[in-house]
C-alpha cells in the first residue's frame, strides 16, 4: 500500500501504555500532616505524570494523608480478578480501586458503529471455571466451533495440525517433519513427566526438526503466553498441542464478539447499580501498608491523595505493581515476584466496510509482524437474522520486551499499527484493501512470560498470602495468563480474605489447573 492510500485511513490510538505506576514506597512518606512539599498531581493512564516526578526527582516525597474511611476489604485492580474479587464480596464492605478510566483491565471491548470487538482476552474453554462462572453472572457463551488455520506462503491452511498438515506449502520432507513431531509430543505423558517439563524449555523438543517448524511455534507461543520456544516451559506448549491435535479433539472454545470483554462489561453492570459508592475508576493505588489491626492503603484519585483503612486488602494487580506499593513482602516473595517477565502487547483492529475474510475464527501467520487474527462478529455470523455490517479483523501483535518503548508515544504506536496493516494485506491478494479505519489498544506489560519453573517455582512464591495482604491477578496462578487464571485467582483470594477475617486456618492451596 503507497503511503498516499494510508494517508486517507483514519488510524485511531487508544489504551494506556502502562498497566499501573510503579513507585517505591520508600518516597511515599509515612508521616502525616501538611507541607510545602505535600504535591497535587493528576494521574491517568496515558501520561502518569506522578509517575514521571517519582523518575525525575527521586527526593521528591509524596506524604500518606490519615485514613478517612474503612472497609472490610479493599481490592487494588479493576480487570477481571478484581471484579470478580469484588463480586463475591458483595455481602462485605468493600472498595474497588482502579488506575484507568474503565473497568476490566485486558479483558476489554469497545465498538464502533454497534459492531463490537476485543482488545485483548479472547476465548474461554468449556472445562475451565471461567465458562461456569459466565454462566453464573447470566452470559451465555457462545461455540467457536473452528479448528485453527494459517496462512503460508500466500496459502490458506484450514485445520492446520489437523488434516492441513498434508496441505502445508512446504516440500514433502519439511511435511513430514510436522507430522513427526505432531506424533511424538502426542505420546508423551504430561501428568506423569509435569514438574520435568514445567522445568524444561520448549525448544529441546524442537532440535533437529525443520527451521519452518520452529517459526510456526515462535510465531504461537509469543501470541497465547509470551514466550518463544526457547522461553516457553515445555508442557505448557506440549499440552496445547495435544489439545490441539490429540484424537479426540473438538473445539470446546467459547466467546463473544467483544471476546471476554463481554465478561467483565456484564460485571461492571451488576456491580455499578448497588455498589457505585464502593468502585473508583481513575485512582492510582500508590502505597499498601499494613499496621497492627488493618491495612491502609493511599491512592491518588483526581489529583489528590487519599488513604483509607482495611481489614484485608487484595491486590489484583500484576506483580511488578504489586512489588512495589506493598510495605514489607518477604524478601524471597519479591524476588519472585521481580523474576516474572512481561511483554508488551497491543492489539490492533482492521475495521472493513465489506467482507475480506470470514474462513475461520483465528488465523495464525508466522512471518508477519502480528501473529494472528480473529474474525470479531465469528460467532453472531450464523445467529438467526444476523446481518455483517462490518468485517472488524482483530490482529494480536505482541511485542518482545526491549521493543516497548515504540507504544510511548502515538507516533510510533500509529507505525505499529501501519506495519500490521501492510502485512495483512500481504497475505492473500484477496486482502489487498483498504479498511475504513484501524485502530490500536495499546498496553506496555500486559501479559507476563510463561518460562520454565515460573508455574512450579515461582508462582507459588508470589501469590503467598501476607498476614492481611492477598495477592490475585492472572499472573497469580499460571500456567498461562488467561481470564480462567484471573478468576481463579480472585476466588481463592476471596476464600482466604474471609477465612481471615473470621479468624479460622488459611484454606489450603488448591490445584488452579481447571
Amino acid at each position: 500500500m503507497s503511503a498516499n492510500r494510508r494517508d486517507f485511513i483514519k488510524f485511531v490510538v487508544a489504551g494506556a501504555v502502562t498497566a499501573g505506576c510503579p513507585i517505591d514506597l520508600s518516597l511515599v512518606a509515612a508521616q502525616t500532616g501538611n507541607s510545602k512539599n505535600d504535591h497535587a498531581a493528576d494521574v491517568d493512564g496515558e501520561d502518569n505524570r506522578i509517575c514521571h516526578q517519582v523518575r525525575d526527582r527521586g527526593n521528591q516525597i509524596f506524604k500518606r494523608p490519615p485514613a478517612s474511611a474503612r472497609h472490610d476489604v479493599v481490592i487494588v485492580g479493576g480487570g477481571v480478578s478484581g471484579l470478580a474479587a469484588a463480586y463475591r464480596l458483595r455481602h462485605l464492605d468493600f472498595l474497588l480501586l482502579e488506575k484507568e478510566p474503565h473497568w476490566g483491565g485486558n479483558a476489554y471491548a469497545m465498538e464502533y458503529e454497534g459492531s463490537t470487538y476485543a482488545t485483548g482476552s479472547a476465548f474461554l474453554t468449556k472445562d475451565e471455571y471461567s465458562y461456569k462462572f459466565a454462566k453464573e453472572i447470566g452470559l451465555d457463551p457462545l461455540p467457536i466451533k473452528n479448528s485453527d488455520a494459517s496462512i503460508i506462503r500466500g496459502e490458506l491452511v484450514l485445520d492446520t495440525w489437523g488434516d492441513g498438515l498434508d496441505k502445508l506449502p512446504y516440500p514433502a520432507p519439511v511435511r513430514e517433519s510436522f507430522k513427526k513431531f505432531k506424533k511424538e509430543l502426542l505420546a508423551i505423558d504430561v501428568e506423569k513427566r509435569g514438574k520435568e517439563l514445567f522445568d524444561k524449555k520448549f525448544s529441546d523438543f524442537i532440535k533437529g526438526y525443520p527451521e519452518e517448524l520452529k517459526q510456526w511455534w515462535d510465531n504461537f507461543g509469543p501470541s497465547n503466553w509470551g514466550a518463544t520456544s526457547e522461553e516457553t516451559a515445555a508442557a505448557l506448549a506440549i499440552l496445547t498441542l495435544q489439545d490441539m491435535a490429540g484424537e479426540s479433539r473438538t473445539d470446546d472454545r467459547y466467546t463473544w464478539p467483544g471476546g471476554l470483554g463481554a465478561i467483565t462489561k456484564k460485571l461492571a453492570e451488576i456491580l455499578q447499580p448497588k455498589y457505585k459508592d464502593h468502585m473508583q475508576t481513575g485512582a492510582t493505588t500508590v502505597a499498601v501498608v499494613t499496621e497492627k489491626e488493618e491495612v491502609q492503603v493511599t491512592y491518588m484519585v483526581g489529583g489528590e491523595l487519599k488513604t483509607v483503612a482495611a481489614k484485608a486488602v487484595i491486590m489484583a494487580t500484576p506483580k511488578f505493581i504489586t512489588r512495589r506499593i506493598v510495605d514489607g513482602l518477604p524478601d524471597k516473595q519479591n524476588d519472585a515476584m521481580h523474576q516474572i517477565r512481561y511483554i508488551p502487547y497491543p492489539v490492533v483492529n482492521l475495521i472493513f466496510d465489506k467482507p475480506v475474510f470470514n474462513h475461520g475464527y483465528d488465523t495464525w501467520c508466522p512471518g508477519n509482524t502480528f501473529t494472528d487474527f480473529i474474525v470479531a462478529d465469528w460467532v453472531t455470523q450464523k445467529q438467526p437474522g444476523y446481518k455483517q455490517k462490518f468485517n472488524i479483523i482483530t490482529c494480536y501483535t505482541p511485542m518482545r520486551e526491549e521493543n516497548r518503548g515504540y507504544l510511548l508515544n502515538e507516533i510510533g504506536a500509529r507505525k505499529i499499527a501501519a506495519n500490521v496493516l501492510a502485512d495483512f494485506q500481504k497475505l492473500m491478494p484477496a486482502f489487498s484493501i483498504d479498511p475504513v479505519e484501524v485502530h490500536i489498544y495499546r498496553r506496555g506489560h500486559p501479559l507476563y512470560m510463561s518460562t520454565p519453573g515460573l508455574y512450579t517455582q515461582v508462582q507459588p512464591l508470589a501469590r503467598h498470602p501476607m498476614d492481611r495482604v492477598f495477592f490475585a491477578n492472572t499472573d497469580s496462578e499460571g500456567p498461562e495468563s488467561t481470564t480462567n487464571a484471573g478468576i481463579r485467582a480472585a476466588q481463592r483470594a476471596v476464600k482466604e480474605v474471609e477465612a481471615r477475617l473470621a479468624g479460622k486456618p488459611m484454606p489450603k492451596e488448591q490445584a488452579v489447573a481447571g
